[in-house]
Order: structure tokens, then C-alpha cells, then sequence
């Protein structure tokens, strides 16, 4: 069923340079969205409401360990949370020490992280810190805003002795719209027509019960005033499973990778080493060897001088530190090419299927 709706991708959002009042924006200015009073009452009420059917209740101390950014927000997320909690804290996710200093300092009973960065606490607890993951004694953990590693709710569950449950965090406003236990194959919304599936290739909203295949998220922001009537594609892609249920993804589409909870922009990174003279080609490779995923730029220059030249791996290096708070590691390869072709990316977690959504068979 086709709907006539502004249908519209993270890489392709309307400029908001005549937007007023609040505005939320990520990290790379690539999301630029206005929220009036209205729109941040609408929701907080929907966090509220999501964050409560995940089990958060009244009894609850809450850390949050989010990214400060437009797909994994803390800040909304904590602010919903103080609502339905007895308390509710956002220190940031950076730094596992600082982290363990703050669920003891709240006396947290619940984590609010994403999986790769509850599994990085886990292991330091173990490895650095020596110490006991049941003394920080959490009783739940709702994991957001990446793709988990296999066995990774198991895990965190034996190891805290928690209960390990998921939020779906809207990767454009932050905000959590939807649920999951572990025992769930599927999200609980936290309101009907919030979310949707559509072919990774093709404008049209599907309509449960949903056929077996490959599908993309969708999200549907009717309460926000100006973008109330669009379909906005997340990028984040589901195997259906032909029931009427929407299922956690476990792979990415389009022009946005997902690196350790952020959406990083592959044509701007394309664009600001457009701009270095030098470059053959490059390829951008994300891995997950541990608890946390790495992202490494290997670049094959066109002559020989600038291999060993530090000045030009030092250009490519603060070219990405200006456009993304992601770490990217700088790799310069020892063979030249003289031929130049474009840049590729390389997913060894076998997480994104492609740039082009209309190349995406599977």
C-alpha cells in the first residue's frame, strides 16, 4: 500500500535553516530538526510511556550511558526516566571507570546503554578493575542503539543476574518509542503507527501481517509538528519473520554507517578527503574484534612520497576528527596506485548490506 507521504532518508532530511526554537542536532549537522514546546511535551510523553512498559517504575535509580547524540540522545532519555524513576542521571558512556563511579554513586538499579558498551563495562569489571559485576547490584538493563553481538543479552543476564531488555531509540529525535524483553521476537510500541517496515528499495509502506523477507524500518513522527506527515527511513534493516510484528535489526542500509552507537555520513567523508591531493583510493573498514567496534580509513596514496609523509596522514586524520566524533584510525597502505577509483566500504561485522538501497537483493 502506497502512502502519499513525504518519504525521505537520513542523507536526504530538509534543510532547517529557517527553523526557530530549540533545535536538535547531531554531531555532524547532518540531523537538523526544530522541536517546539509542544513537540518536546509530545515526546517526553512518549519516552515516558515506553520507558515504563520496559519495566522502569518508581523503585528505579536510573544511569543512563548514552551518546549525547540525535540517534542514542541521554539526555531525553534521563529526562523521561526522572519522571517515571525515583532518580535518573546521565553521565555519557565515555570512560568505564567514571561509568562504575556513577552506577555506585546513584546506587543505580537500572543501565540504559548500548550492548557493545554494556559488554566493554562488563569486561573491564573483570580484567581492570577486579571487581564483582553483582556488587553493583543492577536489576535491569535495556540496551540501545546498536546492533548486539551474538549472545550478548545472555551474557549481560548471568553476569549482573539482571533482567536484559531493549529499547528502540528513534535514530533521527533519540527518543524511545518501543520495547523488547529478551523473551520477545519482536518490539511492543509504545503507540500504534509510530513505527512501520517498507522494501529496502521501494517507497511503499507495508501493511502487517508482514511477509518473510528483508525490510527497513520506518518511522512515522506524527506528533511532531513539522515533520508529522513524513516516512522517514532509519536505515536500520529487519528479517520479517511473516508474522505482525516488527523484530530488532540486525543489518544497516544507505549512505549512514552505525560505528559504536553514531551514524557516521560516508559521502562526507568521502567529501573532505576529495580535498587532499593524493589520494588513490581508500577504503573504510569497521570491525568488532572485542567488545567495541573500530573503525580503521586505509588509504593508498598515488605516489610513493607521501607513504612515509606524517604531515599527509596528520591531513587525512584532522579532516575526519572535523567532520565525526567517531574514532577513525588512519592506515596508509605501502603500495601506490596510480589509477584512482572511488572510495569502498568494508563491514567485516557483516552488518551493512550496501550504500544503495536499490542494490540490496538480501
Amino acid at each position: 500500500m502506497t502512502r502519499d507521504m513525504n518519504w525521505t532518508a537520513r542523507d536526504a532530511l530538509p534543510a532547517a535553516r529557517d527553523a526557530t526554537g530549540l533545535l536538535l542536532i547531531s554531531p555532524e549537522a547532518d540531523v537538523v530538526l526544530p522541536l517546539t514546546a509542544g513537540d518536546r511535551a509530545a515526546a517526553l510523553d512518549l519516552a515516558t510511556t515506553t520507558l515504563r512498559a520496559a519495566g522502569v517504575g518508581p523503585a528505579d535509580r536510573v544511569v543512563v550511558a548514552l551518546n549525547n547524540d540525535g540517534e542514542a540522545t541521554g539526555a531525553l532519555i534521563a529526562q523521561a526516566c526522572a519522571e517515571v524513576a525515583r532518580a535518573a542521571a546521565a553521565p555519557g558512556p565515555r570512560g568505564r571507570l567514571r561509568l562504575h563511579h556513577a552506577l555506585e554513586a546513584v546506587r543505580a538499579t537500572t543501565l540504559i546503554a548500548t550492548p557493545t558498551g554494556a559488554m566493554d563495562l562488563l569486561a573491564r569489571l573483570h580484567l581492570e578493575f577486579l571487581l564483582d559485576p553483582l556488587d553493583l547490584g543492577l536489576r535491569r538493563i535495556l540496551l540501545a542503539g546498536e546492533i548486539p553481538s551474538p549472545g550478548t543479552y545472555t551474557q549481560l543476564a548471568s553476569e549482573f543476574e539482571a533482567e536484559v531488555g531493549e529499547l528502540y531509540v528513534d535514530p533521527f529525535f533519540g527518543l524511545p518509542t518501543a520495547h523488547r524483553s529478551a523473551r520477545d521476537a519482536v518490539y511492543t510500541p509504545a503507540r500504534d503507527g509510530l513505527l512501520g517496515v517498507a522494501p529496502v528499495g521501494k517507497d511503499v509502506l507495508l501493511e502487517p501481517p508482514y511477509e518473510a523477507g528483508t525490510a527497513e524500518i520506518v518511522v512515522t513522527p506524527a506528533w511532531h509538528s513539522t515533520l508529522g506527515g513524513a516516512t522517514l527511513r532509519t536505515g536500520q534493516v529487519v528479517r520479517l519473520t511473516g508474522d505482525a510484528g516488527i523484530p530488532a535489526p540486525d543489518h544497516t542500509v544507505g549512505e549512514h554507517l552505525l560505528v559504536r552507537g553514531r551514524w557516521l555520513s560516508i559521502p562526507r567523508v568521502a567529501a573532505a578527503l576529495a580535498r587532499i591531493d593524493g589520494i588513490a583510493r581508500w577504503d573504510l573498514r569497521v570491525s568488532r574484534a572485542g567488545t567495541l567496534d573500530a573503525a580503521a580509513l586505509h588509504i593508498t596514496f598515488n605516489r610513493a612520497t607521501l607513504v612515509k609523509n606524517p604531515m599527509w596522514r596528520s591531513r587525512i586524520h584532522q579532516a575526519l576528527v572535523a567532520i565525526t566524533p567517531v574514532a577513525i584510525e588512519v592506515v596508509v597502505e605501502e603500495n601506490v596506485a596510480e589509477e584512482s577509483r572511488p572510495g569502498t566500504v568494508t563491514d567485516l561485522r557483516g552488518h551493512h548490506l550496501g550504500r544503495d538501497r536499490a542494490a540490496v537483493t538480501a
